[in-house]
């Protein structure tokens, strides 16, 4: 008989306090077809990990860093493939099934196309573009909800310990053992860093931080520039 599909959902968490209950509510339905949710809260001080602790099968704690957090998440998993979910991600209602055909085919990870949730124009031309990027290189970005088989995971030794690009570098090295699983039914990322950013501000700083990443910039660096960019936005 062959295996069959044991997903272990991993959601890095930090301060999510106003809405980690309703995120989780909507991953029920996953947890009823068996299947695991585990939130990895980053030492958050709003109470975001008591108000997860009824809605999800482990909450873990460990220092805040989106690599590190989805590392000690994967650490904790007795699913055989992973799943990435950030927390203004929701999953689309058929994704056990796109899973299962995932699982059953000689792909090595994947991941699903993604929509943004504003109503504006904008939001419809940047998925479009992130969608066909990622067709075209591979390249696979948090938000498009990656999904990897645990035994490759743990042989490639997880994300890269780094502050940014943790996702494009893992896909590198993914990319190296097969082209991602791309699931065409899209998850829907909140929008709302782009409403607050300036959706096209946040598309060129996106953009600039990759260039610069692809050109060599260690990641702490684009980090810096990152948070002083955002910061600037606040302003």
């Amino acid at each position: 008989m062959s295996e069959s599909l044991s997903l272990s959902v991993i959601v890095p968490v930090w301060h999510e306090a106003a809405t980690i209950q309703s995120f989780l509510q909507s991953l029920q339905p996953v947890r009823m077809a068996g299947h695991e949710v585990i939130v990895v809260d980053g030492c958050s001080d709003d109470g975001t990990a008591d108000l997860a602790a009824p809605w999800c099968d482990q909450v873990l704690t460990c220092d805040k860093g989106r690599a590190l957090q989805m590392n000690a998440g994967a650490d904790a998993t007795g699913g055989n493939v992973l799943l990435f979910l950030h927390a203004d991600t929701l999953l689309p209602a058929a994704a056990i099934d796109h899973l299962e055909r995932f699982f059953s085919s000689p792909e090595q990870w994947g991941r699903f196309d993604v929509r943004l949730s504003g109503q504006r124009a904008i939001f419809r031309v940047v998925a479009w573009f992130m969608n066909k990027r990622s067709r075209l290189t591979g390249i696979a970005t948090g938000d498009q909800a990656m999904f990897v088989r645990t035994p490759v995971f743990r042989a490639l030794q997880g994300f890269a310990p780094i502050p940014l690009m943790e996702d494009v570098e893992l896909s590198k090295r993914l990319c190296s053992l097969s082209r991602p699983y791309c699931i065409k039914e899209p998850v829907t990322t909140d929008s709302r860093r782009w409403e607050h950013g300036g959706a096209w501000r946040t598309i060129f700083l996106m953009w600039r931080l990759r260039w610069r990443y692809w050109r060599g910039e260690s990641p702490e660096s684009l980090a810096a520039a990152y948070r002083a960019d955002v910061r600037h936005a606040k302003s």
